[in-house]
């Protein structure tokens, strides 16, 4: 035992050590119970971070969001606030559910409030006197008949781009806002931001579409009135010009030959459209009869033989032995083989070569026309059925068109319930393959050997 002259009761070594594990005790008990609460807030930060991922509905989870920074940070109140550009202030887009209705027509200045200083700075802001603070933005208590007694605003940034803040308000049993706090108001607004920037891409994505199909119905109404005014009055030309090129004199051949071939060239183009028109508005049907693609394949290709001739292009057919018979209607396969030799022509330079092919494979009859004409860019390729696409300018302006033949042929193919593909390489030619079915219950077998 250790004692003193001075009179103070004794402490011998062993209750020394016992204050010193009650201490060491204490601080651990302290210690557990603190990390006992970060780990649930993780846990609640995890379950938010799931929702996310989830994608639920976007004001649901911006809610579910504000009602935990509430429970995260022991608050009162919390909110989200979106910054528009239009007219440069901040938007409540998430509040409690008793105010939602109250702070939707709200507006937040980007001067003279604590949110609009964290969003200008993009840091996060703690009031712990908010009637004190200059920067509080007294409208709101005033409207929601609340009163601030401290705050803290944190910006939601995504990807450097700062899109609003998530501010709580009124820490419980009046105590200060700490640094915890902020990290978890940070990561709540990170949720945020990443929400806020999905739902902007989303509404972007649901414009452009309102817009393209805004475009889309005034192409189909221009192509419907100008394929039906143009119609009739080029049937009176080629009609009154073949008329009287039986009546003048042979000197004026030459001059009704070019009426004719020009008007004949109208014509083609006003059917192209008339086709395009009918195939998207679903006004097409395919009558089906038994077509012997042997004899259709043959009378196309030596249709074209005089105008290949002229170009000084080797057009031929090579049609395998049998019987290539498929359901269809002969016209509208006619318009689809036409299609396709007019465009090997149009690509083909003189000196050229184009094969047309013909054969039965189980299930379906496979054309093929093949070209070594000046090729297919590799990037236009994906969009070279789509109806007025033009590959390349200067292509277009020397061999003419208007970019309607392969998207005419894609859609009568389809009609067919067949498919058609290309595939070329830039100065080496072109190969366009159509698959048409037997009969329309191949269709779906047709479909897997042309995707595999």
């Amino acid at each position: 035992m250790v004692g003193g002259s001075d009179g103070h009761f004794p402490i011998t070594f062993a209750m020394f050590l016992l204050f010193r594990v009650a201490w060491f005790l204490q601080g651990f008990k302290y210690n557990l119970r603190r990390m006992d609460s970060r780990v649930r807030t993780l846990e609640r930060l995890l379950e938010v971070t799931r929702n996310l991922s989830a994608s639920l509905d976007f004001e649901p989870f911006l809610q579910s969001l504000v009602m935990t920074a509430c429970e995260l940070t022991s608050s009162e109140a919390a909110s989200i606030l979106q910054h528009d550009p239009a007219d440069d202030q901040l938007h409540f887009v998430a509040a409690p559910h008793h105010q939602r209705d109250l702070l939707r027509a709200a507006l937040v200045p980007l001067d003279g409030s604590v949110a609009g200083w964290a969003f200008r700075n993009a840091s996060p802001l703690v009031v712990a006197e908010a009637k004190r603070e200059k920067r509080h933005f007294k409208a709101v208590d005033q409207l929601t008949g609340d009163v601030t007694r401290s705050l803290v605003a944190v910006p939601l940034v995504f990807r450097g781009a700062t899109l609003g803040v998530l501010e709580a308000i009124n820490k419980t049993g009046d105590a200060h806002y700490t640094e915890d706090d902020v990290t978890i108001l940070e990561t709540l607004a990170a949720m945020a931001a990443s929400a806020l920037r999905e739902r902007q891409l989303t509404l972007q994505v649901q414009t452009h579409q309102s817009e393209r199909a805004e475009l889309d119905r005034l192409k189909s109404d221009f192509i419907a009135i100008t394929s039906h005014e143009l119609r009739t009055p080029l049937g009176l030309i080629l009609g009154h010009s073949t008329f009287l090129r039986e009546l003048v004199a042979e000197e004026h051949y030459e001059q009704l030959d070019i009426i004719i071939r020009n008007a004949t060239r109208l014509k083609e183009i006003v059917e192209n459209l008339s086709n395009v028109d009918n195939y998207q508005t679903g006004a097409a049907r395919v009558r089906e009869r038994t077509v012997a693609m042997n004899q259709l394949v043959k009378d196309v290709t030596d249709f074209f033989v005089a105008e290949a001739r002229r170009k000084n292009v080797t057009l031929q057919a090579e049609i395998a032995p049998g019987s290539l018979v498929v359901e269809g209607e002969e016209g509208k396969i006619a318009i689809i083989l036409s299609n396709l030799i007019k465009n090997a022509l149009a690509f083909t330079d003189p000196g050229g070569h184009i094969a047309v092919a013909a054969e039965r494979v189980p299930g379906y009859v496979k054309v093929t026309v093949v070209d070594d004409g000046i090729g297919i860019p590799v990037s236009d390729l994906p969009r070279i059925f789509e109806r007025f696409y033009q590959v390349e300018g200067h292509l277009t302006r020397k061999h003419g068109g208007m970019g309607l033949g392969l998207s005419v042929a894609k859609a009568m193919v389809e009609m067919h319930g067949g498919r058609i593909s290309v595939e070329s390489a830039e100065g080496k030619g072109s190969i366009f393959t159509v698959l048409l079915p037997v009969n329309r219950s191949q269709a779906s077998a047709a479909e897997k050997v042309f995707l595999s």
